[in-house]
Parts: structure tokens; sequence; C-alpha cells
């Protein structure tokens, strides 16, 4: 009677083990299809998901901010149940076949977590990444905060034995990174998903922060200005000349510019001047600087996204350029910006210029003062133009020299041969791609 209550007894141990097995499993599927649906997850996609009312993706969003919490969390959970349910399946095979118990343990539970604990969860999870996050935030959110004392704990260890081996972490930093970003970008536009005008434009966007107005400011030699104390006719003349719309002022010296001269507002002067009976001496003394505008400078280390919504704030659309002693290095107008984002703009008063044209060998003529940056947009080339913002700048760069008519030079995959030159200007270049 006694051993039959024994066997009863181990029976429903055995059973109790077994079902203890199973729901541990279930439990390392949570966690591993957890780790992979909150991580491969798109941050944006749950954003959008969030706006939507969406409060699975919510709590998802609010998980993934603290990374090593999610993922101190995730390997621990996962870690506890899969080495209890092995220990309970050791223990069953070896109440069962003795010591040949621990092999037949390992090898089934092997099986069994791979297949039912680890591909079966993440297979899922990483096909429908957005939808498994939103499933499994809030609960994964309650093991975050039960399990939260011992993973404070483990993570001053993993940061002690970091900082001693003189290794540094961010707990701060962001999962979707600008980078991250301009990385899908590109993958998609080389998986044929994003058409190039459109990943140039997006990358573009994405460099505002990053770039200064120096990099693409119109350079003080190449402005047009007028001189204040010229006769009011020659002013009219120069303006009607000019393609452009506003022209700085300067007074005795180019350096000084007292304004900036808008031509409708010139225009509207010289109207009344004309229908207002005056008389003639009144349209050729009248005061120039009366009908400019005061001039918006800025500094050139001002980066374009700053300087946009600096022009945007201020309604303006003109600001001259100056470096660190005030002195003038060039201009930039809200069109330079926006150009950079969707490339060049341009009108019926505009002046063309081909700034590279193409040869039958297939090799590229380029303007010395090309940017690098329009050049490796036009054909997908990857020249730097951290040093130099231009090709004449960087060969000037590369070579450490002024380079002279004929000159050939070889760096970067290109081989740059000096076309032409004016004074120490270089006018154009011979670009050929080499292998």
């Amino acid at each position: 009677m006694l051993n039959e209550s024994l066997d009863a007894t181990n029976i429903f141990s055995a059973w109790g083990s077994l079902i203890g097995i199973l729901f541990l499993v279930i439990l390392s599927a949570f966690f591993s299809g957890s780790e992979t649906a909150l991580t491969a997850s798109s941050r944006a996609k749950l954003r959008s998901m969030t706006d939507r009312g969406s409060k699975g993706a919510k709590k998802a969003l609010d998980i993934t901010n603290d990374n090593e919490s999610l993922i101190g969390t995730i390997l621990l959970g996962n870690n506890l149940v899969n080495i209890l349910a092995t220990s309970l399946a050791t223990s069953i095979f070896v109440t069962r076949f003795g010591d040949k118990g621990i092999a037949y343990a390992t090898i089934s539970m092997t099986m069994l977590i791979l297949i039912f604990a680890e591909l079966l969860p993440k297979t899922y999870a990483i096909n429908n990444p957005e939808a498994a996050a939103r499933r499994v935030a809030p609960l994964a959110s309650f093991f975050i905060y039960f399990f939260s004392p011992i993973i404070v704990f483990v993570r001053k260890i993993v940061q002690v034995t970091l900082s001693v081996l003189g290794l540094k972490i961010d707990p701060k930093k962001q999962i979707l990174a600008l980078e991250e970003i301009a990385g899908a970008i590109a993958l998609h536009h080389s998986e044929g998903a994003v058409k190039k005008d459109a990943r140039d434009r997006l990358l573009g966007v994405l460099d505002l922060p990053d770039r200064a107005v120096e990099e693409i400011m119109l350079h003080r030699s190449q402005i047009e200005m007028v001189d204040a104390d010229d006769p009011p006719k020659k002013i009219l003349e120069k303006c009607l000349k000019s393609s452009h719309t506003r022209i700085p002022i300067f007074k005795n010296n180019p350096e000084n510019v007292v304004g900036v001269l808008h031509a409708k507002d010139l225009l509207r002067k010289t109207s009344s001047l004309f229908t207002s009976r005056g008389k003639k001496s009144e349209i050729e003394n009248f005061d120039i600087l009366k009908v400019a505008m005061k001039p918006y400078f800025i500094p050139e280390t001002t980066t374009l996204d700053l300087q946009m919504r600096q022009f945007l704030k201020r309604k303006a659309h003109f600001a001259l350029v100056v470096d660190e002693y005030g002195y003038l290095r060039g201009l930039i107008t809200l069109e330079d910006i926006i150009e950079e984002i969707v490339g060049e703009i341009t009108d019926e008063h505009d002046v063309t210029v081909d700034q590279m044209v193409g040869t039958s060998d297939g090799n590229v003529i380029v303007d010395g003062g090309m940017s690098i940056r329009d050049l490796n947009r036009a054909y997908d080339w990857s020249l730097p133009d951290n040093e130099a913002n231009t090709i004449a700048g960087l060969v000037i760069h590369e070579a450490q020299l002024i380079p002279l008519v004929g000159q050939v030079f070889n760096f970067y995959g290109f081989r740059f041969e000096i076309l032409e030159k004016e004074k120490n200007k270089i006018i154009k270049i011979k670009l050929v791609q080499l292998g």
C-alpha cells in the first residue's frame, strides 16, 4: 500500500515537473521573442502608432528608451527560466534513467529550447516586429519593474568592470541616431525602394545640422556690390543688369557694408519720383541709403539648420557672413540652403554655367569652384569634403601647393589634371576615375 502511494506521488511529481517545464519554456519563448521584437521594431513606426492612440506602442517606446534595463531584464529572465527548466528536466531523466539521464536531458532540452523558445518566437518577431512589440510591451514592463533591484545591482557591476577595462558607455545614447536614419535611406536606395533624387533630398535635410554656412556661402570675391557714393543713375543701371534682387551697399570700402538694396524698393522709389512731378534733380540727388535695408550679419560657423530657422524667424532671405574678426567673408541666402536639399534652383534671370562636363571617354571636366558635395551627388562619388569645400580646394589641400597647368595628381582613387588656371585660381580640372 505504501509503495502504491509512493508511486502515485512520483507520478504526480513528474507531471508537475513536466507542467513546470512547459510553463518555463513558454516564458523563455516570451523573453526571446520580446528581445527581437523590441530591438528590431522601428521607433518611427511605434511613434506613429502612439500618435494614433496605441497604448501598446507607447509602452514599447517607453521600454526601449532604457536599453540597458530592457536587455538586462530579458537576459536575466531568459537565463533564469532556461536553467530552471533544464534542472527540472535533468531531475526527471536522472530519476528515470540514472546517470544516462543527464545526456538525455541535455539533448532533449537543447532541441526544445532551440526550436520552441528561440527560433519560433524570434522568427515571428523579426517578421512582425511592431505588432509583436505592442503585444509583449505590457508584460515586459512588468518584468523590468519586478527585476529592477537585481538589474540595478548587475548594471553597477558591468559599469565598474567596463571602467576598469577603460571602456566607456553612454546610457543616454539614442537607439535611432541620425547616422542610422541615413544608413537606412542609403540601404533602401541600393535596394531600389528610394530613388536617387529622393535619397539626395532626405540626406540633405539630415546634413543641415552638421554643415556650416561657410561651406556653401558665395565668396566675397564673387559678390556684386554697389558703392553708396555712386550716382543714382549708375546704381540703377547696375541693379537692372544684375540677376540678383538684393545687392549689398558699401561706403568707402567694400568691407564697410552699410545696407542691402532690394530691387523692388529701388523701383518703387524711382517710380514715385518719376510720377510725383518732381524735378530731374530730385531723382539724381536722392539718397540711396534711404531705401536700403539694414544689413544682417552672421558668423561663418553658424550651422545651416540654425540659419534656416533664423531666416524663417526673421522673415529674411539674405545674410552677410563675417569671420571672427568681423571681416566680410561672403553671403548666404535662404535659397542657397534650400538648394542643399532639393538641388540647383534656377529661374529666367539666372546666368547658368555648366560646372561639369562629361567627355566622350567617360571622364569629367569640372569648374574649380564646384563644390565637392554637388559633384558627389551628381556621380555618386565619395570625395571627402571635411578639409575643403570645392574641387580646387581639395587639390590644393592634398598637393600642399598651388599647382601649375598640366600637373597631375592622384588621390582618393581619382586622377586630377589641371587644365586651366588664372593667376592662383584653378579654373578647370579634369577628373579621371582610376580602376
